[in-house]
């Protein structure tokens, strides 16, 4: 067997799974189900801790599910939007770039391969040949950073969001429906802070991160949200009393 076809075989047997690839759903999934989690139980924490009644405070919690996933339905579409018009506005103004000045733009990207190292004479050549396959494609990625696996996709990201948030939500509303009224607030409180760890761990572990750092800001930043509400229910709910 030839070195090239020895290459080639380990290449074919070896695929490389990197987790880079999962960055597209997965900040749009840990983001919508940490706030769908903390945002209801929250929510439900500070109703409780005004004295309201368990109907209320499950009307409450459905309405944040309902407006919540929406909402991040909404902002997530709107925000991605803008990053894909960003693209697109660079893409275009690349475009035009290749065929106005094609030498320019060489001589640019062969200097992003000699800065990164490459011998000037192939640095040139590599760039003669990366342009002459596909000119717009390769100054994309090399200039512009610009990947289909950062790609913004609006939609995906609007669904993700929302679908996560509404999955996140129902937990602690479900804990809120078969605990004892009395201890409403401890029940979902805890519960939710278990929720929050897992979701640290699952996110976590998908994205080849440090566990036990991921579960502690989880953790910390639930517990002092739902601290804060439910301190402010029990004042508001005081005076109103």
């Amino acid at each position: 067997m030839s070195p090239g076809h020895a290459i080639m075989s380990r290449l074919h047997i070896h695929t490389e799974r990197h987790l880079i690839k999962r960055i597209g759903w997965l900040r749009a999934v840990v983001l919508g189900a940490n706030d769908g989690i903390l945002s209801t139980a929250s929510l439900i924490v500070g109703v409780a801790s005004a004295s309201a009644a368990p109907k209320e405070i499950l009307i409450a919690g459905i309405a944040g599910i309902v407006a919540g996933a929406m909402s991040m339905a909404a902002g997530e579409y709107v925000s991605v939007s803008s990053q894909a018009d960003t693209e697109r506005a660079d893409l275009a103004r690349e475009s035009a770039e290749l065929k106005n000045d094609p030498a320019a733009e060489l001589d640019e990207l062969a200097a992003i391969y000699t800065a990164r190292g490459v011998d000037e004479a192939l640095a040139r050549q590599v760039a003669i040949q990366m342009t002459h396959n596909d000119p717009l494609g390769t100054h994309a990625r090399e200039e512009l950073g610009l990947t289909d696996l950062t790609a913004a996709r609006p939609i995906t990201a609007a669904f993700a969001s929302a679908g996560s948030f509404a999955v996140g939500a129902i937990l602690p509303v479900i804990t809120a429906i078969f605990c004892p009224p009395h201890l409403m607030i401890q029940a979902v409180s805890g519960a939710s802070m278990a929720f929050l760890a897992l979701l640290g761990i699952v996110g976590a572990r998908a994205g080849g991160a440090n566990i036990a750092k991921a579960v502690a800001r989880v953790m910390f930043w639930g517990a002092f949200a739902m601290a804060i509400t439910a301190s402010i229910g029990a004042i508001f709910g005081a005076r109103v009393g």
